[in-house]
This record gives structure tokens, sequence and C-alpha cells, in this order.
């Protein structure tokens, strides 16, 4: 306690006024004095008392507090009275709450990181293998027309890393929080046609038939470049289930709650192992043959609820897959 300034100056303060007392007292009569000394001493105990016993409270609380920064798992205080300690007390519980729970989202967020790390370097490994197999094979190949398929397929695979890229570099910014969306009255045929305008050519080279029901005038809510994105990834996915003369459905409907969009192609579906899964980062299902990453899904999903939207993926009775795009009012 005496190294506190503050506690040495109240000290000197104090011994000086009793003793101005005390002789005050001796010079009216001896009684005087005796009774200044008595209540002198009294004072002076109670207040020392009391002060290390502030003294060591608030050491404890300062040991605990070095602790927590040193990782411990908690702060163990014993529960003070009422009053400014009680206060600190409680202060210091909700900080070291608020520590704690940031450092263990820190640790998810690093956890996190280096499993997408992981995963982004994996998916990158096999195209760029195949890359350079192909760059091989072209090297030492003379003919002209296998030489030609050869550029064919690496142009191909420069066109997948590419959208594998872009597509994580687009998760990542969503990730951090960087994407402001804007939000305007969307028209949803127009954001349908936008959509669909990247794949009209593909769809008419593998016949596949798009059917769209959507009444004129419905309108949604939301960032309209994004939710074209979100609903090209679902398409992509639709086009490579449904196939060579496939059919793709999107119909739309309207209630005082929400706005629903549903997609629906006439593939295989999806199998039932697959479902909780689907729109998780890098999940390319049970199935060794299937094609992508796993990205398009899961990013389409980050778009759709970032915006308030939900989305969902099931099996339809008829066959084939389907997937509802809600927009609430």
């Amino acid at each position: 306690m005496l190294r506190n300034r503050e506690f040495r100056q109240f000290a000197i303060l104090f011994a000086l006024m009793a003793a101005t007392a005390v002789m005050l007292g001796f010079a009216i009569n001896r009684l005087a004095g005796i009774l200044a000394v008595a209540s002198a001493a009294a004072f002076g105990t109670a207040f020392f008392a009391f002060t290390k016993a502030r003294y060591k409270s608030i050491a404890q609380i300062s040991d605990q507090i070095d602790r927590v920064l040193h990782n411990a798992d908690r702060l163990d205080i014993d529960e003070l009275d009422e009053g400014e300690l009680s206060i600190l007390h409680s202060e210091i519980k909700k900080m070291t709450l608020r520590i704690r729970e940031q450092n263990d989202a820190l640790k998810k967020e690093k956890a996190h990181l280096a499993d997408s790390l992981a995963d982004i370097a994996h998916q990158l490994r096999t195209p760029l293998t195949s890359v350079n197999l192909i760059l091989s094979l072209l090297a030492n190949n003379p003919d002209e027309n296998e030489r030609k398929a050869f550029v064919r397929e690496t142009e191909e695979l420069l066109v997948q890393m590419d959208w594998l890229l872009t597509s994580l570099l687009k998760l990542s910014r969503l990730d951090a929080g960087i994407v402001v969306f804007q939000s305007e009255q969307i028209d949803v045929n127009s954001l349908i046609c936008a959509a669909l305008r990247p794949f009209l050519i593909p769809m008419e080279l593998h016949d596949i038939d798009v059917q769209i029901d959507a009444p004129k005038g419905l309108m949604i809510l939301g960032d309209s470049g994004w939710l074209a994105e979100a609903i090209q990834n679902i398409l992509k996915n639709c086009m490579e289930s449904a196939g060579e003369n496939g059919t793709i459905e999107i119909f739309c409907r309207d209630n005082p709650l929400f706005t629903e969009m549903a997609i629906h192609d006439s593939g295989a579906g999806f199998e039932k192992d697959d479902l909780p899964c689907l729109f998780d980062r890098f999940y390319r299902g049970k199935n060794p043959s299937a094609t992508g990453y796993g990205i398009g899904l899961a990013l389409c999903k980050m778009i759709i609820t970032r915006q308030g939207g939900t989305i969902t993926a099931k099996n339809h009775p008829q066959g084939g897959a389907i997937f509802a795009l809600r927009f609430p009012k």
C-alpha cells in the first residue's frame, strides 16, 4: 500500500492531524489527550484494515486479469459486495467474456483459412497437372490434328481455372464483408433473361429446352448483378445435370410474404447422402465421377442469404432436381 503515492500522502496528512489533535488534547488536560490518542489509533486502525482489504481485492483482480492475458480458461474472482469494486468486477468479467469469444472466433477463422487454402491448392493442382501433361504430349506429338485437340483441351482447362479463381475471389470478398449489395427493385423476367444469356449457345448446342413461367411485372428487391450471378450458378448445375436433350423449367409465384423462383431440371437428381451438404464449400458429392469444384452452389447460397433470401434444393417428385429461391417482401 505504501507504494501508492496517494496513500502515503493521506497517511502523512492523517499523522499530522492526529499529532495536532493529541497535542491540543494534552494542552487542555490529560484525559482529553488520552481520548485524542485513542480516537486517532482507532480511526487509523479501521482505515488501515479497510484500505488493506480493498487493496487485496484489487490485487486479486489484477492477478486474475494477468492470468487471462496468459490464456487462463476463466476469471476466478470471488463475488464482491455491492460497490465500486463489485461494478469493476462485473465489467472485467464482461470484458473477459468478450475477449474469449473474439479469441475463439479468431481461432475458428484461422482454422477455416488454413482449410480453405488447402482446398484451393488442391482444386488448382488438378487442372495444372492436366495442363502440364498436355503440354508435354503437345511438345512430342507431330500430328497436327492431335496437337490442335490438345490446344483446345488446354484452353478449356485454362477457362476452368479462370472461373475457379474468379469464384474464389468472390467468395473471399463476401467472407471479408467488403461487398456492398445494392437494394433496388428488379423485374424478375429481366433477371432471368440476364442470367440465361451466357448459356443460350451451350443450351442450343446440347438441345436443352428452357421453359419460363413468370408473371409479367413481378418484382423483387436486391442487387441484380449478384442475383444474376447466383442464378447462373444454379443454371450451370442444372445444365450439367440435364445433359443432352434435357429440359430446364423456371417458374415463379408470388404471395404476400415472399416471391419464389423455382428452377427444375430433368436430370437424375441428387443422391440422398448429398442433400444435406449441397451448399457446403468444396463439396463435390459422393459420386467419384462428379465434375465441378464445389464452389458454385456455396457462392450462390452466400449471395442470396446475404440479401435476406433463402435457397433450398431437393429432388422433384417427377424426377430431377429443383432449387427454390425465396425473396421476402
